[in-house]
């Protein structure tokens, strides 16, 4: 394939996602939705591609008829569907660079019942899925096995983590797994704002939400994804002279070693692997770069706290950098969806959908209060969105139920991701927990699982849960650097 072809398809994303921004911009139901510019961009180029219009296109005049490729070359659609697993590494490997990581006391202080909510949605997806898979979806719609990961693949991990999942997918055995993992994620997205707004509003009225006044409401300019121009505000700082090099070119070179370094560890543990037990199971050979990558990034942060003494890794950039991989990802994974393997499996993925919202939301009502002792609402809130969509969606529902960020929410979450996403959302259990059901089948995982949901539980309801809201702001304090909460 050559540069050109690649350079086009990629400014045809780019005019994708203006184009879906406008109609953020124009469109009220978009708005109340808060979705985000690429998913409408990535359902825009699914509806113009082979799977909406090709298809009417064959339907009327046949399979010779114009456009039942729609409108997208094949090498727009194959560059695109490659997009994903590369994008997908630096996104991951971005999560914790230019972030400060903390001492394990000081987070462990406050994100604890976090982590334990967190854990408790995210296990309990693998359960009920798994049961669902083992008890009807396997023997009766005859399924793969592997179709019991997909809810905390597509909910927890969200589209990033289902797009970059493909390869591995396809190597398994169930390359429609993938698309109904992206579906899942969608669902999420949407679900997650509106369960979340819906929830939100609950909460004002019966007295739940303990800061939000029945009143509030976002912005206009919110709403439109805008930034009023008094409001806005720069998106990084420069931490190095452009005389020398270009800021953005630094941090895209530290994300690369982060990466690379993910890509040793990876080729390292496959190596170890085949040299030590692959003949009896192999694991590494399926787990995709991303969950290292992000290992990398740690590792690299790490080092960068303990030598740079001028703050050459700014944050801010990082999230930039992060954010354009995201939005190109999404698109891309959107725009080659398959339809017809979600509704080849339609039964499926309607028992999978409703099932993992139902967990989330159930854990949230009844169960968020009593493992989290102070500010339960505003702080579960978060984890329901995060545990419907993606990281994104849980921090939109902080900001509107905690608007002028009067509790610990916002930290809390932030604390509970760096000891969560190493392993749930797209790390390590996502990344392995398929080829351990292609290998073992799925009782050994839904047993693990049940096991960890049940210590989840029993932590967060026996021990966090049991505090008082004065003894868990008193922790808090003690374990803060500066002796404040």
């Amino acid at each position: 394939m050559s540069a050109d072809v690649i350079g086009l398809s990629l400014l045809v994303l780019g005019v994708l996602l203006l184009v879906a921004k406008l109609i953020r911009i124009r469109s009220r139901i978009a708005q109340k939705l808060f979705l985000p510019s690429s998913i409408i961009g990535g359902f825009l180029a699914l509806l113009i591609g082979p799977e909406v219009v090709g298809s009417i296109a064959e339907a009327i005049g046949g399979p010779d008829a114009p456009l039942t490729g729609g409108l997208w070359p094949e090498e727009f659609l194959d560059v695109w569907a490659s997009l994903p697993g590369l994008l997908i590494s630096v996104v991951f490997a971005t999560l914790f660079l230019g972030e400060r990581i903390p001492k394990v006391k000081e987070a462990a202080a406050l994100a604890g019942p976090q982590l334990a909510l967190g854990v408790t949605m995210a296990s309990g997806q693998y359960v009920i899925g798994l049961l669902l898979a083992v008890l009807l979806l396997v023997p009766f719609l005859g399924q793969d096995p592997m179709v019991g990961a997909l809810i905390e693949v597509g909910f927890e991990g969200g589209h990033g983590t289902a797009a970059g999942l493909g390869d591995t997918f396809a190597e398994l055995g169930f390359p429609q797994g993938q698309d109904l993992a992206l579906g899942l994620a969608t669902v999420g997205v949407v679900a997650g704002v509106v369960v979340g707004i819906a929830l939100i509003n609950w909460g004002v009225h019966t007295g739940r939400a303990e800061v939000l006044e029945s009143d509030a409401k976002t912005s206009l300019a919110e709403q439109r994804g805008l930034y009023e121009r008094e409001e806005q505000k720069p998106a990084a700082m420069l931490t190095v002279r452009t005389a020398s090099v270009e800021p953005l070119a630094i941090h895209f070179a530290i994300v690369a070693v982060a990466i690379l370094v993910g890509l040793a560890l990876l080729e390292g543990l496959q190596a170890l692997e085949q040299l030590l037990w692959a003949d009896s199971v192999e694991l590494f050979e399926y787990v995709p770069l991303f969950p290292l990558a992000m290992i990398g990034g740690v590792l690299v942060q790490k080092l960068v706290d303990r030598f740079d003494a001028t703050g050459i890794v700014d944050r801010q950039m990082m999230l930039r950098i992060q954010g354009i991989a995201l939005d190109l990802l999404i698109i891309s994974a959107l725009a080659t969806l398959s339809i017809q393997a979600i509704a080849d499996n339609w039964v499926t993925f309607l028992l999978l959908a409703i099932a993992g919202l139902a967990w989330n939301v159930g854990v949230f009502v009844f169960l968020a209060r009593r493992m989290i002792p102070r500010f339960w609402f505003e702080r579960g809130i978060g984890d329901l969105g995060q545990s419907l969509g993606v990281t994104a969606t849980g921090l939109i529902l902080i900001r509107v139920a905690d608007p002028n960020a009067a509790t610990p929410a916002m930290e809390a979450f932030g604390y509970k991701q760096l000891a969560f996403e190493p392993f749930f959302g797209g790390g390590l259990v996502t990344a392995a927990a398929l080829p351990l059901i292609a290998q073992f089948g799925p009782i050994p995982l839904l047993v693990f699982m049940a096991v960890l949901l049940a210590v989840s539980l029993g932590i967060g309801i026996f021990y966090f849960g049991r505090r008082s809201p004065a003894e868990e702001e008193a922790r808090v304090a003690d374990s803060s650097p500066d002796g404040g909460p």
